[in-house]
């Protein structure tokens, strides 16, 4: 797979995951983190919140390179209709992998694509989650390792959340942060890259 003419893919995310999925994937890209204001809004419902921030990112990036394409993302993790952003401390993420714990959640990545001279492609992927139940002391030995500390949700499928995992339906990538197949399918439809 390879980037067309002089237009390259800048991906508007500082997320180490995100970056190793593309380039495991053999996808040339650059980073550019995105600086926007994630407060949500007043009634915004969860998945319009992911879909706005990805699409903010993508194109407050794209205003720095206006001849190239440019990638953003948001993924959240959704459990009884509420938003599990990044924790914000320890305690945080303790209480989010307590909610977590013996139930489904719904992981929702937003991925926005942005093509000079177009409007921005903004597409979604939901990944279904099954967490066995889990005890105190193993959560609070997880979090004292430090790892949930910037992930939404407060856990890593592709780290130590990996074993509580008893079913997943959906896009494994999604849950890491970025639905690779979608991005895939969003880099072939606009000529970046060749089927």
């Amino acid at each position: 797979m390879s980037g067309t003419g002089r237009r390259r893919l800048i991906l508007a995310s500082s997320s180490p995951r995100r970056q190793q999925l593309l380039s495991e994937a053999g996808i040339p890209f650059i980073v550019e983190a995105a600086e926007i204001d994630e407060t949500p809004l007043g009634g915004e419902g969860a998945q319009q919140y992911a879909l706005r921030l990805a699409q903010e990112k993508a194109v407050a990036v794209a205003r720095k390179f206006p001849q190239d394409l440019v990638l953003g993302a948001d993924t959240i993790v959704i459990v009884d209709n509420d938003i599990l952003g990044k924790p914000a401390g320890l305690e945080d993420a303790a209480r989010m992998l307590r909610r977590l714990s013996g139930r489904m959640h719904q992981v929702f990545t937003a991925v926005a694509l942005v093509v000079p001279g177009k409007s921005a492609d903004t597409r979604s992927c939901t990944t279904e989650v099954h967490f066995r139940k889990l005890g105190e002391k193993e959560i609070q030995k997880y979090v004292a390792g430090g790892e949930p500390m910037d992930k939404a949700g407060a856990y890593a499928i592709q780290g130590g959340g990996a074993q509580w995992i008893t079913q997943l339906e959906g896009d494994y990538s999604n849950v890491v942060g970025l639905p690779l197949t979608l991005a895939v399918e969003m880099l072939r439809a606009c000529g970046y890259l060749r089927p």
